[in-house]
């Protein structure tokens, strides 16, 4: 029976390779020249850390930052940039990003399967879904409709099984 699964991950050596790219980015640019700034990658949640002196070089630091994701085929949707905070003579700012599919996003991607009225059977598994049908087509139509969705996550779609 044909099948596909859908998840929401990031490449880790992609986000590795654009956290890499802004901090050499950042040694090269006149405007941080003099200034204590970075990016420091946590691998253990996949968060970025950005640490300067004022809180207008994180402003500029986003900017950077964002340019080398998309660079590095990473949506920019998956991150989340936290709050600019101050600690001590340093201005702090995280960015996460969203992986897995949680139980909302999967109630509502089958929701809008359901209401398609495309026959196939959508399942979660922990934090991706697998979609089985008769039918290749029907497959295909599924994966239309995902990416025609607004959905405020990034989506991919792997291990298709004929």
């Amino acid at each position: 029976m044909p099948s596909f699964d859908v998840v929401s991950e990031i490449k880790k050596d992609e986000l590795t390779n654009a956290v890499e790219n802004a901090n050499r980015e950042l040694s090269t640019r006149y405007d941080f020249r003099n200034v204590e700034a970075s990016f420091t990658l946590n691998s253990k949640d996949q968060s970025v850390r950005l640490e300067a002196d004022e809180e207008f070089q994180i402003q500029q630091m986003d900017d950077i930052f964002r340019s080398k994701l998309v660079k590095r085929n990473i949506e920019v949707t998956a991150a989340e940039f936290g709050e600019i905070t101050r600690s001590g003579k340093k201005s702090l700012q995280t960015v996460t990003f969203k992986q897995g599919i949680d139980r909302e996003l999967a109630k509502k991607i089958q929701k809008m399967v359901k209401d398609a009225k495309i026959k196939v059977d959508v399942k979660q598994n922990d934090d991706t879904l697998r979609v089985t049908g008769k039918k290749k087509d029907d497959l295909q139509a599924v994966i239309a409709l995902i990416r025609n969705a607004k959905i405020e996550q990034p989506l991919q779609f792997q291990n298709f099984k004929d």
